[in-house]
């Protein structure tokens, strides 16, 4: 029976959200199922504090726009397209089976997201705007991982090369191309990352600030485009 199911899905490592379908990011209940990464927790603090920014430039200049590089679900292109009323978001992903999971929770959820199936280093060309937001895959390949994670959620979204660094160069290289002068990147990365990430940004980059997640580890940074 389908209990049963469950059970033997579960002793075999598979995320409990996957079994439900479902994960709670912010006010948000995001569909998620295999094929997407499911949203973690750690992230809630970069929405709020690009929540903040957006109030803080609104303000200013009316409606504001969003990159979200590597939307996968799209948990946090959602939480600032329902949050931020005022904000024009994109999302960009190029995983067939996340866009998939994608479009479901836009579609219930906010239709205030633009959907943009594309590689990081060639999406929306010709396009500038206010701020980015990634978490690209960021975890060496080599490490090993939680059995829920290492052998169910997709390693596309996880693994970003030999050292870890390899994808979020390419992200960090589409984000200088698509902001505008001013505008601001807030990228998540590994407790271990944070100067490779600050080094990466020098020249394009100012104001690069290195922010702790709730367990007070640094996992994101945050920085303004020169």
């Amino acid at each position: 029976d389908t209990f049963a199911k469950l059970i033997s899905r579960r002793a075999n490592h598979e995320p409990l959200q996957y079994l439900t379908g479902l994960a709670y990011f912010r006010h948000l209940e995001i569909q998620v199922g295999p094929g997407v990464l499911v949203p973690r927790p750690e992230s809630e603090l970069l929405v709020d504090a690009v929540l903040t920014h957006i109030e803080n430039l609104s303000e200013r200049e009316g409606e504001i726009s969003v990159v979200d590089l590597g939307a996968g679900s799209g948990a946090l292109a959602l939480a600032i397209a329902t949050e931020a009323p005022k904000s024009r978001v994109i999302a960009v992903e190029k995983s067939p089976e996340a866009i998939e999971w994608l479009k479901k929770n836009v579609a219930a959820i906010s239709e205030n997201v633009r959907i943009v199936q594309s590689d990081v280093s060639d999406a929306l060309v010709g396009i500038k705007c206010d701020i980015v937001i990634a978490n690209p895959p960021y975890i060496p390949n080599a490490q090993e991982l939680p059995r829920d994670v290492a052998e169910h959620e997709p390693s596309v979204a996880l693994y970003g090369g030999v050292t870890g660094m390899e994808v979020p160069k390419l992200f960090i290289a589409a984000a200088s191309r698509l902001l505008k002068s001013g505008g601001v990147l807030a990228i998540e990365h590994t407790e271990e990352q944070g100067a490779q990430i600050a080094d990466q940004l020098s020249g394009d980059f100012v104001e690069i600030s290195l922010h702790k997640d709730l367990t007070d580890r640094p996992r994101w940074t945050s920085a303004v485009k020169v």
